[in-house]
């Protein structure tokens, strides 16, 4: 089988696993702990589990990955083990034990993500050319992740890819779907190119592999702007993952929320194609504020027009230009003005500091704020307070992005061509999320 070819299948199911489950969770959990107290902050506390592996992840893969084992069968020993997890996940019915659950699947999964994209880069010619082509098919298998829970294309039509299973989203069958793909592609991975250790024998150096040696870049005062706003601005961005997939789900596209959700990703196929487009015409300032207005503007349709389907649509579509146009920015951004040595560290700290740090805080604010204003997630009480629920981190976005264009300057070479805009995606642990 050529290299390339296992390579795509190796990224197509690296993201299949993730999406067949985690955007249609929060609905499931929302049914399953509909009876304990703080339901809103027991499913803010499960989806951080994705956030607080993530602050774990550099460690295994900085260390293991890269002085004591190929990478491809270290891939293959944590997707073994998240198969295993994953199918006990399915069985779990106390939020305590759910909460532990998933961290332990995500301490297993979240590492991977750098080691699907080390493993490419050892195994192509021209990383920049072709890790892109590779990485599209990551965005694939979410979106047929999405469509194959659902049962639905894109809530246009049915898609009945699971005959005799009906919910597949609002079940644990989502959790056990992904175990038995993870269980394949565990034994997948040991026949990936081999893709040793480059590290071997290397001193361990903690403050890189975390990227804490790029704090000096903070000593630029607009890349510390960039910084906290990138830090702040992940904070409302969580309540697109915790919360929007059961929004949808109850209050119009029930189990065709899977399929209706995947127009994000391909949302975020088309724009990221614009990036390079606007990027040289808007500037990088402009580029990463309407990216942030843009998470303002999806939150102000969920929640001034809950009750239009259509909006709704639109409040998911607009996901491309939120994703792409700040976060593919930010860290082309962070590659112009970091030095040759440290631009690693440099996206390593943007990771920590935004779906790292801004996600996990995030996550616990959407659970308070849920339980504060007594959000009951079924349709009756997501319609009577999508207003209050949305309209906060709607007006959160709009308070950095006005923080951002107060103080951002922008000293990198704006007229410099953008190298390597068809490898941008070389930077993307997670593009498939959002």
């Amino acid at each position: 089988m050529p290299v390339r070819f296992r390579l795509n299948i190796m990224m197509f199911l690296q993201f299949f696993i993730w999406g067949v489950f985690f955007v249609t969770m929060g609905g499931y959990l929302a049914k399953l702990f509909e009876n304990e107290e703080g339901v809103n902050s027991i499913i803010g506390r499960c989806y951080a589990t994705q956030t607080w592996a993530a602050l774990f992840a550099p460690l295994i893969v900085g260390y293991i990955g890269d002085r004591l084992m190929n990478k491809e069968k270290l891939n293959g020993i944590l997707h073994l083990a998240g198969a295993g997890l994953l199918f006990w996940v399915s069985t779990i019915t106390d939020p305590d034990m759910m909460f532990w659950g998933l961290l332990a699947f995500f301490i297993c999964y979240m590492p991977t993500l750098a080691l699907v994209n080390t493993i490419t880069f050892q195994n192509v010619r021209d990383i920049e050319g072709d890790f892109p082509k590779v990485r599209l098919w990551g965005t694939i298998g979410w979106i047929i992740a999405g469509l194959t829970v659902s049962q639905s294309f894109f809530g246009l039509s049915d898609f009945p890819i699971l005959p005799g299973i009906e919910d597949a989203g609002g079940t644990a069958v989502q959790f056990q779907l992904a175990a038995v793909v993870s269980a394949i592609y565990g034994v997948f991975s040991f026949t990936l190119p081999a893709s040793p250790p480059e590290g071997r024998g290397k001193s361990v150096n903690l403050i890189k592999v975390l990227g804490f040696d790029a704090l000096s870049l903070l000593l630029n005062p607009s890349y510390l702007v960039f910084a906290i706003s990138s830090f702040l601005i992940c904070i409302p961005l969580a309540f697109y993952y915790a919360r929007t997939g059961d929004f949808v789900n109850v209050v119009h596209f029930g189990e065709s929320t899977g399929g209706v959700m995947a127009l994000g990703q391909v949302s975020e196929i088309f724009f990221m194609a614009l990036v390079p487009f606007f990027l040289v015409r808007l500037g990088v300032k402009k580029m990463l504020l309407v990216g942030m207005l843009c998470w303002a503007l999806r939150y102000a349709l969920f929640g001034l027009m809950p009750s239009s389907a259509a909006l709704v649509v639109l409040g998911i579509a607009v996901h491309g230009i939120c994703y792409d146009f700040f976060f593919v920015t930010g860290q082309l951004y962070t590659d112009r003005v970091a030095p040759k040595d440290m631009r690693t560290s440099a996206q390593a700290l943007v990771g920590l500091l935004t779906y790292g740090a801004g996600m996990l805080v995030g996550n616990y604010v959407a659970g308070w704020w849920g339980d504060k204003i007594k959000l009951d997630p079924t349709k009756e009480g997501w319609l009577a307070a999508a207003q209050d629920f949305w309209l906060m981190p709607a007006m959160f976005a709009v308070a950095v992005a006005v923080l951002f264009f107060l103080l951002f300057r922008d000293n990198s070479q704006d007229d410099e061509s953008v190298e390597g805009a068809d490898g941008m995606n070389s930077h993307l642990n997670q593009a498939a999320m959002d």
